[in-house]
């Protein structure tokens, strides 16, 4: 068939050719959004899921929403080795350009800008990773005591009588959150509470991995009353069909039901897998309806195709130590496993493993879903393990 008309998209962040599945939760940020805008409580929101779930197409579709709407967006994205004030200073100051060509929050915009030169100035020497123009002098005083949790409070607060004067808001769209350290995070809660607080139209919706809900609760305790944390999972089967069929039906081509249940096996229903199978179930047809010896035999791409790519990555990253810890879990199977058990694997004690531990979940391969537990966070990882890593070699140190 042609590859030209192929609809399916796989790749990080590129969204699919049918969002199935996820508007109640867009309906969900729309109110919120909506309620703060008006100076009504609304929770900031993060979204939280294993890869591949599609957190970070969700999350750019609701800021796409929120722009038609009028609202400021701040796009971030939270790597590993930057500073929360680096991201947020360049972003904040094309909000505020934007809101001080509005008349009536014209001249508090301008504040807004002059707090954010004292911040990031002042928190130059700290977080040496900050680039950002200074469009207007600092005022004396304002966001530049050279404390983040406090300086960060009192620039959003100047960024929230900015919008509310503008009657819109301004919010933040902060993916991959779970990368923010403890204290940064923790002084990004604070000032969000100020904000609520004040009844300021400022909010945060953000998305990571599942250790998100322990590190915002390990940050602030009242971050619980501050947040909601919908969980964002793999789609129903009817949501799965949905997102593998319709694009097809749009371009002319069916799918049997047989095809169809193979790759829902195959997927079990994680959004970019779905991709994956569609794109290359695509390509293997030679004519519709695309049947099941389509998929079985594009089956073996796609999972080649993750294995080199979606899985790949993510293995190369680890020390030799944390791959045989990884491919002892896998032989326990998908999980969540007890630490001991997949210590017993490992032939040693389970408080043997609490840095190599500790240092996994911050690469983001492992969370703990209750006390004493370990699950990847990565789907189907077990089984990528099991082919990367065959026979009994990695038992040995």
């Amino acid at each position: 068939m042609d590859h030209v008309s192929n609809p399916y998209s796989p790749g990080a962040g590129s969204p699919p050719p049918e969002l199935a599945g996820r508007d109640g939760l867009r309906e969900q940020v729309r109110v919120a959004i909506a309620r703060i805008q008006r100076g009504n409580p609304a929770k900031s929101i993060l979204l939280v899921g294993l890869r591949g779930v599609g957190k970070t197409v969700l999350l750019e579709k609701m800021r796409l929403d929120a722009e038609k709407t009028g609202m400021h967006t701040l796009r971030i994205e939270a790597p590993e080795n930057r500073s929360l004030p680096a991201l947020l200073a360049p972003q904040l100051r094309l909000a505020l350009l934007r809101l001080s060509r509005i008349e009536n929050a014209k001249e508090i915009a301008q504040r807004a800008l002059r707090a954010l030169s004292g911040f990031a100035k002042a928190l130059k020497v700290k977080y040496n990773d900050i680039e950002v123009g200074f469009d207007v002098p600092p005022e004396l005083g304002l966001a530049d005591n050279g404390d983040l949790e406090g300086d960060l409070a009192v620039l959003l607060e100047q960024v929230g009588h900015a919008a509310q004067n503008a009657n819109t808001a301004v919010i933040l769209f902060i993916d991959e959150l779970q990368y923010l350290k403890e204290d940064q995070f923790a002084a990004l809660i604070s000032a969000l509470h100020r904000c609520a607080q004040g009844t300021l139209p400022v909010t945060l919706v953000g998305a990571g991995l599942p250790q998100l809900l322990a590190l915002a609760g390990n940050a602030k305790s009242y971050a619980e009353r501050l947040f909601d944390f919908p969980m964002i999972g793999p789609l129903s089967d009817a949501e799965a069909e949905l997102a593998i069929v319709k694009p097809a039906r749009n371009e002319g081509i069916d799918f049997t039901r047989e095809a169809v249940a193979k790759i829902l096996s195959e997927t079990r229903g994680y959004p970019y897998f779905l991709q994956e199978w569609g794109k290359h179930s695509w390509a293997v047809a030679a004519q519709s309806p695309i049947t099941l010896p389509d998929v079985e035999a594009a089956s073996i791409q796609a999972i080649a195709a993750l294995d080199v790519s979606f899985f790949r990555v993510r293995f190369d990253r680890l020390t030799p130590k944390e791959k045989r810890y990884l491919r002892a879990m896998a032989e326990l199977g998908a999980g969540p496993h007890r630490s001991g058990d997949i210590a017993v694997m490992r032939g040693k004690k389970v408080n043997a493993f609490g840095p190599l531990r500790k240092s996994l979940i911050a690469k983001g391969m492992i969370w703990s879903p209750s006390y004493g537990d370990t699950a990847f966070t990565v789907p189907l990882f077990d089984e990528f393990m099991k082919r990367i890593m065959p026979g009994s070699d990695w038992k040995m140190e």
